[in-house]
């Protein structure tokens, strides 16, 4: 089967065909794909920074879980505490929705975290608390989110030049919070 390259039209001079895998197929890759990410229900009991909670499942340890896909200031950094305690207010003691995709160097669960169904990752970039997690040339996946708090001067995006966490990371080191 031939179709179009997301993006492009007919007529268009970067039009390609390009071959689809079978439907089978798909669907197994598909089958591959949600095994992958794990689904839970648990409980926010610490919020470590912006981007760094800790949470309980039923019979579980308390676990570190990273949200996937943001990187907001450190702690000791400006903007940190603020962000941390919209975190706070938001999931602290709250059910979530912890969609797991793997572990990052530190041990944390990589996690796409929902609170009654809204993606909290994006929630904390479009409100100018969070960075995007860019990857390379990538602007990441709330790239929207963030050229629109940047656009409204919210958050971190208030001040001319906020300084990224990876940069401050550089220059000054990480600041751990656990309970």
């Amino acid at each position: 089967m031939l179709g179009l390259v997301p993006g492009t039209a007919l007529g268009d001079a970067r039009w390609r065909p390009k071959v689809w895998l079978g439907s089978g197929l798909l669907a197994l890759l598909g089958l591959l794909d949600a095994a992958a990410t794990q689904t839970e229900t648990a409980t926010v009991t610490f919020v470590a920074d912006g981007d760094t909670v800790y949470v309980r499942s039923f019979g579980q340890e308390q676990r570190a879980v990273r949200l996937l896909g943001i990187d907001a200031p450190e702690i000791c950094q400006e903007g940190g505490p603020a962000s941390r305690q919209a975190l706070q207010s938001l999931l602290l003691g709250q059910s979530v929705t912890v969609a797991r995709q793997g572990q990052d160097t530190y041990g944390r669960e990589l996690a796409i975290v929902y609170r009654q169904g809204q993606d909290v990752g994006r929630w904390m970039v479009g409100q100018g608390l969070a960075w995007s997690d860019q990857f390379g040339r990538d602007a990441g996946p709330y790239a929207q989110e963030q050229a629109a708090a940047r656009s409204a001067r919210l958050g971190l995006f208030a001040q001319p030049d906020p300084q990224p966490p990876h940069r401050f990371r550089r220059r000054h080191g990480s600041c751990k919070t656990s309970p």
